[in-house]
């Protein structure tokens, strides 16, 4: 039997007995969604389940720090769904935390350590956390969130007395709204869009209803971490389950812009989720998707399904946003007005856009310097311009793209997008561990955006790790593909030819090039790529191409803005260049001295 030290979070939900004996289904469905709900945040904190009860689960973590961290995000988070509720169904957990030398044995851990983390949870609030004064001393400094000496408790069966040291989210009112909290920095004015997503249908039998409410619950919550628009609560939309009413009238009984519909047939070990994005007052439908999944872990398949589902609608909501026309006359936009017409701009994806969308997100800042979604969107379309090759790349450029999304980050830190772009400009600039720790913060503000594993991977891909880079890239390509913010294509093939499969990056250059056909970069790549595979002909006519694109570029002017931290990779991408027929340096023209007669 193998021992090992861990961090044990204890869980079970307060007055879980009173609310089965009201609502046996209800209660056990609520339980469900809301435990699928905080499973990524488990997961991004290296936790795993090790075992669920009927009103609780146990959890195991390599690290303390993670353990409270993760224990205090997933209550921050029952709060928010407790706020979206009536008072006769809010649920609150109570946590137990310890840490001490555990016995594993085929997936479960026993010891008196992880019988003191059960203990230490009966004496946690409703809705906070008990941690034993080792677990908290061992984490320290490390935690950025500060816990109160609760003294010493004397527990059954445990030896000695447990000094206890708790926490309690701040601000909770017992008596609150049912009205969704805003979570972002952007003013009220600048959110026009209002999502409402309905409850999806149950096509199989009603013991399934708990899924495809719960899945429904899950999108709300996974679409609310978006900063570009307002989702209505859980309480505005389940109003409707079961009624036959049309989308328009929904639509203006609770004020939404667009409506989220969908169904869920189960058919023995296999789920078939299929879900539509409505305009409702035109009825056009913008958006439609089906998702098939084998059952297998139901908590990762629910993740799966609603990661995937909330990157395709987020993305399709900014598209039908910027396409509307403006509130305002032409004569008198607002910065909200200047953004999205910019932003309509960017998605026709043509160099003459691009530098428009630069000049109306200017205007937008400058009309109100605190939009900070302006100044991402700026930053991110400033740097891409530079690796399409219409924007000269200068060091006046990367500073004031740095400035952005620097400023974006501070306007609002809710924001995952505004971290986004923050990291990639310090993985771009070498700042390798400023990079990761920015890319950790996107996910964690929003596990569900696939722009933020993406950029994470990004981080991994400078400093050389390529295959966690193509897992997280290959995951984002599949998952959010429809969003131009990323270039997951090309930074696949950049990744595959550094592992040296240069089929494989071929055919990512090949996507690539299908959405944008003078990508300098991918025009460089895929260069290097049939270079190191020996297609010499293609490669030289390939870096013809490149050259006829971008005349006067050479090997060392292109590798400037690379600052990947292995040597090796560098000089293995510029091996490719050069082999493919890329100019090393500047040709420069010498003219001949004539011969003087004394040199004849």
């Amino acid at each position: 039997m193998e021992r090992r030290l861990a961090a044990i979070v204890c869980a079970d939900v307060a007055g879980y007995s009173r609310m089965m004996g009201a609502d046996e289904e209800g209660t056990h469905a609520t339980f469900k969604a809301h435990r699928t709900a905080i499973y990524p945040i488990i997961l991004n904190h290296g936790g795993r389940v090790v075992k669920n009860t009927g009103d609780g689960f146990l959890l195991e973590f390599p690290s303390i720090v993670g353990a409270i961290e993760a224990s205090i995000a997933m209550q921050s988070l029952m709060a928010e769904r407790n706020n979206h509720l009536p008072s006769d169904r809010v649920m609150q957990f109570r946590l137990g935390i310890h840490m001490g030398d555990v016995m594993a044995d085929e997936e479960e851990v026993f010891g008196d350590d992880v019988n003191i983390a059960v203990r230490l949870e009966s004496v946690a609030a409703p809705g906070g956390i008990a941690v034993s004064a080792k677990a908290y001393h061992e984490a320290g400094r490390h935690l950025g969130t500060a816990l109160v000496d609760a003294g010493s408790y004397r527990f059954k069966n445990i030896a000695e007395a447990v000094a206890v040291w708790t926490w309690e989210p701040t601000g909770i009112d017992s008596s609150r709204s049912l009205a969704p909290k805003d979570t972002t920095n952007l003013a009220a004015q600048y959110r026009t869009a209002i999502v409402g997503v309905l409850p999806f249908a149950n096509l199989s039998d009603s013991t399934d209803e708990y899924f495809s409410d719960g899945l429904t619950e899950d999108l709300i919550h996974a679409l609310s971490l978006q900063s570009f628009y307002r989702v209505l609560s859980r309480n505005s939309t389940f109003a409707f389950k079961g009624k036959n009413q049309s989308t328009r009238l929904i639509a203006r009984e609770i004020d939404a812009s667009y409506l989220i519909q969908g169904s869920v047939r189960r058919a023995a070990s296999k789920i078939r989720v299929t879900a539509e994005l409505i305009a409702p007052e035109s009825g056009e439908q913008l958006w439609n998707g089906r998702y098939d999944r084998d059952i297998g872990d139901l908590f990762a398949m629910q993740d799966e399904i609603t990661t995937s589902l909330s990157a395709a609608i987020a993305a399709e909501i900014y598209r039908a946003e910027a396409a509307a026309p403006p509130r305002a006359s032409s004569n008198d936009l607002t910065a909200w007005d200047r953004f999205l017409k910019g932003l309509s701009h960017y998605y026709q994806g043509t160099k003459a856009d691009f530098e428009t969308s630069i000049a109306l997100f200017k205007e937008a800042i400058a009309l109100d310097p605190t939009l900070s979604i302006a100044r991402a969107y700026l930053a991110t379309i400033m740097i891409q311009g530079t690796q399409f090759g219409w924007i000269k790349s200068t060091r006046e450029l990367w500073t004031t793209a740095m400035s952005l999304a620097e400023s974006s980050v501070r306007l609002d830190p809710r924001s995952s997008f505004a971290f986004q772009i923050l990291a990639y400009l310090h993985a771009t600039e070498g700042h390798y561990e400023a990079a990761m720790d920015a890319s950790r913060r996107a996910v964690e503000l929003n596990p569900y955006d696939m722009g933020a594993r993406g950029v994470q991977g990004m981080c991994h891909f400078v400093i050389g790790e390529h295959r966690q880079a193509i897992a997280l890239f290959s995951m984002a390509a599949q998952r959010g593909n429809s969003d131009p913010r990323y270039q997951f294509a090309a930074t696949n093939a950049f990744s595959h030819y550094l592992l040296g499969q240069y089929d494989a990056s071929l055919s990512w250059a090949r996507e690539a090039l299908y959405v944008n056909p003078n990508h300098l970069q991918v025009l460089a790549v895929r260069a290097a790529a049939l270079a190191q595979l020996g297609r010499t002909e293609e490669a030289v006519k390939a870096a013809g191409d490149l050259q006829t694109n971008y005349p006067g570029i050479t090997v060392e002017r292109h590798l400037r803005n690379f600052r990947w931290k292995l040597a090796d990779d560098v000089a293995h991408y510029r091996d490719g260049l050069v082999k493919a027929g890329v100019p090393l340096g500047k040709l420069v023209l010498v003219e001949p001295t004539p011969k003087l007669a004394a040199d004849s």
